[in-house]
């Protein structure tokens, strides 16, 4: 991604013969000339784009010349969102050593993680689920967790007649994708209750892994019988086809592993390791604009947030939403730099359980330092936590 420089122009100069008079002053001239190209070599190196133009070539490696950027168009998605529509984002990057942002719009985690393991994009904002998963497959080596961006906003919503999980025996529930964060937390909620769930033989309900929109349309038709879905699906199926909430995610964490109860991670920013390491300058800067949006979206007034909301939804998902919609979703999520890190063991072993991620040592799956640097000089933050996970800034666990 970085840019790479063409080495210097090479002058050869060769001894001057004794039977020629003028060797002395030609060969003055060669080594003058050799030296000017040097200078414009290294004068050229020290202003590239790389490096914010300070001229210290040293921190040339540390500013990508392009980021690619993966998101959701969901409201859980809604930093990343504003952040791309209001150009926050691209500002930052460009502004703090001249890179140009790429992004990319998924449907779901997985297929966002598939990218950022080939390469194809370096950052994502997605659910914990694919994270911790794609982590422990690579046995660290894939990517780091680097900020949170929202919490809550995930239900389960079902038709109407079923009023308790002993109705949901023999019924179809849906999931975003197989692997992603909403799948986990629905296979796990029921396994932990004692109701089996597909591929499991004579599974008591099955779980059909659907794109959100396709799982609208079905649940009008009564092919489905419920879904356990972010924002803004779940408030679509609810104001739109008539669902009823069965289970509210965030009645499931009581805040014995984040800062207050209710709290739970929906969406993160992680970064590709090897782009981390390289980039650790761009990483900052790509922070920088994600405060930024965080900001835009806590100081925006409502119309504002639906205005702008609305804008970059036509943009990634083709169609805004309605008022009500909107703001039902808004209502159940709170946009936040702290990726919540402390309910991470518990996200792990919830894939373990139910055999859709392996266990692995959570230690280098957060770094937080970069955003707590970033966080400082800001004044109106606290610095977030580890969680218990890796080193943080005062070298505690």
């Amino acid at each position: 991604m970085g840019e790479h420089q063409p080495p210097p122009r090479t002058v050869r100069i060769t001894a001057a013969s004794p039977e020629r008079p003028r060797s002395r002053w030609r060969t003055a001239t060669l080594w003058l000339g050799a030296l000017v190209l040097l200078g414009a070599a290294t004068l050229a190196l020290a202003r590239s784009p790389g490096d914010g133009g300070d001229g210290d070539a040293a921190t040339t490696p540390t500013i990508a010349a392009e980021l690619h950027l993966g998101y959701f168009g969901n409201i859980t998605h809604a930093p990343a969102l504003i952040g791309v529509q209001e150009g926050l984002i691209a500002d930052t990057l460009a502004e703090e050593g001249g890179t140009v942002l790429r992004t990319e719009v998924f449907n779901a985690g997985p297929a966002a993680i598939e990218a950022l393991n080939a390469g194809a994009i370096d950052a994502a904002y997605l659910g914990p689920g694919p994270a911790l998963n794609s982590y422990s497959q690579s046995d660290g080596a894939s990517l780091v967790i680097v900020a949170g961006a929202a919490s809550g906003g995930a239900q389960l919503v079902v038709r109407p007649g079923i009023d308790t999980l002993e109705e949901l025996r023999g019924t179809v529930l849906a999931t975003p994708q197989l692997g992603g964060t909403q799948d986990i937390a629905l296979r796990s909620f029921l396994q932990d209750r004692g109701l089996s769930v597909s591929p499991a033989e004579d599974a008591d309900i099955s779980v059909n892994p659907t794109s959100n929109a396709q799982t609208l349309q079905l649940f009008r038709d009564g092919e489905v019988d419920g879904a356990w879905l972010p924002e803004p699906w779940a408030s679509r199926l609810v104001l739109e086809a008539g669902a009823e909430v069965l289970v509210d995610e965030a009645e499931l964490w009581d805040g014995e592993l984040t800062p207050d109860p209710g709290q739970f991670p929906t969406t993160i920013l992680v970064v590709n390791r090897d782009f981390a390491d390289a980039h650790p300058d761009t990483v900052e800067a790509l922070l920088r604009g994600h405060l930024d949006a965080l900001d835009w979206l806590r100081d925006a007034s409502e119309s504002e947030q639906v205005a702008g909301l609305n804008a970059a939804l036509e943009r990634t998902a083709g169609s805004g939403l309605r008022r009500d919609v909107m703001n039902r979703s808004l209502e159940h999520i709170e946009f936040t730099a702290d990726p919540l890190a402390g309910t991470y063991p518990t996200l792990q072993q919830d894939g373990v359980d139910v055999g859709l991620s392996r266990p692995a040592d959570l230690t280098d799956l957060v770094d937080l330092d970069p955003l707590n640097r970033v966080l400082a000089p800001a004044g109106d933050r606290d610095q977030v936590t580890f969680g218990g996970l890796g080193m943080d800034g005062e070298g505690t666990r």
